[in-house]
């Protein structure tokens, strides 16, 4: 081996996930060289593979590049080193060079042993106590606190690809496209979540108002009352367009049923924050007997958890919705506790923060009408995500027509 030059090993389904491909693809990217030392494919579906790699660069500098690279991608040195701690100076800071976590299952080499790092989510930092390790945002960070730096002692394990033949997270192959059968993959889907709760599993939909707009209420309702969500992620505006279609038939204040526009509908939605205002909350308006159905409805008489998050641009907003971002951040963590599956519909904004606090072994449903949305919210770089491009109106309807006859 040469001065700049380094071995590695990495363990897992490194072929049919990819995984050995990508490290090899990001090494010549940043120039490097690399040789198989060693390599064992496993010969069953169940079985793991293992490479030994060794790989060069052109000075130390180079060559921690690309260590750092690899290791991202599930890699770890073959002479492994301990963590490096160092303290938080204050409160909300952290220490310079402090380790970015991925969404991926991690593990940190501390004390001479390999420990499970908990609660996963990107784009936060690991903090030490004692003899466990947590993944922790910025803002709950305490001055004191045991951060880890750099790469060293901190392992990736990348989800591995479905490998169930009738899974349609193996059917659609991790893409997204509008050029699919799309009552074929209503009908997947709809499978996928009835295995899921036979399971055990527990499923979270974020949603935005374009659910209403379109149709599509009624059978996110049916769902909710039929067991398969529990919980609802969303902003002010499907709660509010929920229940204004729910009391007055209209959304934004147009006819959902017919699209024609109401006698004084601009201002229906107003009116129906006035309403939840008056009753005190959305549950206190079920209790009245002021809410008789629609999503939010079925939330309250389900107990099925909902989390409303404001944003400045929320008309009222309702009394049930959380503008503190960082307190709705917190709500929404909780509910997505142990989550099995999240379908996300119509709403960049509450997917994209919901995806950022999702492991990767989480299955992911994105629907949307628009390509680029579907496209950002996928490249969350896991097999376990599924894009769909396609009116919610019509394709939710669809699911819980196929759930109906299976169930």
């Amino acid at each position: 081996m040469s001065k700049y030059s380094q071995e590695i090993e990495v363990r897992g389904h490194l072929i049919d996930s990819s995984i050995l491909t990508k490290i090899f693809d990001k090494i010549m990217d940043l120039h490097g060289e690399f040789k198989v030392e060693d390599i064992e494919i496993g010969k069953m579906k169940k079985d793991q593979s293992y490479a030994r790699l060794s790989i060069r660069g052109k000075n130390q500098k180079h060559l921690d590049e690309i260590l750092q690279t690899v290791y991202r991608l599930g890699a770890v040195s073959k002479i492994q080193k301990e963590v490096k701690l160092v303290k938080s100076p204050k409160n909300f800071v952290m220490p310079d060079n402090f380790y970015s976590t991925t969404n991926n299952h991690t593990q940190i080499f501390h004390k001479g042993k390999w420990i499970e790092v908990e609660n996963m989510m990107m784009d936060k930092c690991i903090v030490v106590k004692g003899n466990r390790a947590f993944c922790v945002p910025f803002r709950d960070v305490k001055k004191g606190d045991q951060i880890i730096i750099g790469e060293n002692g901190v392992k990736i394990t990348p989800p591995e690809r479905p490998r169930e033949g009738s899974n349609v997270f193996e059917f659609m192959n991790s893409s997204s496209s509008s050029e699919r059968p799309t009552q074929h993959i209503a009908k997947k889907v709809a499978e996928d979540i009835i295995s899921t709760k036979k399971k055990g599993g527990k499923i979270v939909l974020v949603g935005g108002p374009a659910i209403v707009h379109t149709g599509a209420a009624d059978s996110v309702s049916e769902l909710i009352r039929l067991g398969f969500i529990d919980g609802v992620l969303a902003g002010n505006a499907l709660a509010v367009h929920d229940i204004e279609y729910a009391t007055l038939g209209t959304s934004l204040g147009m006819n959902v049923h017919d699209a024609s526009l109401a006698y004084h509908g601009h201002r229906n939605h107003m009116d129906t924050i006035n309403a939840v205002f008056r009753a005190g909350s959305i549950s206190n308006m079920v209790k009245m007997k002021k809410l008789n159905k629609g999503i939010m409805y079925e939330c309250v008489k389900n107990n099925v958890p909902f989390v409303l998050a404001g944003s400045i641009r929320d008309d009222g907003p309702l009394p049930d919705v959380i503008t503190d971002v960082a307190l709705a951040q917190k709500e929404y963590k909780k509910v997505l506790k142990d989550a099995s599956m999240v379908i996300m519909v119509s709403t960049m904004l509450h997917s994209i923060a919901t995806g950022n606090m999702l492991p990767a072994n989480v299955k992911v449903i994105v629907v949307d009408i628009s390509q680029p949305t579907v496209t950002k919210l996928m490249d969350r770089g896991t097999w376990q995500a599924l894009g769909i491009v396609s009116d919610v109106g019509a394709f939710l309807p669809m699911v819980a027509s196929q759930i109906r006859k299976k169930k």
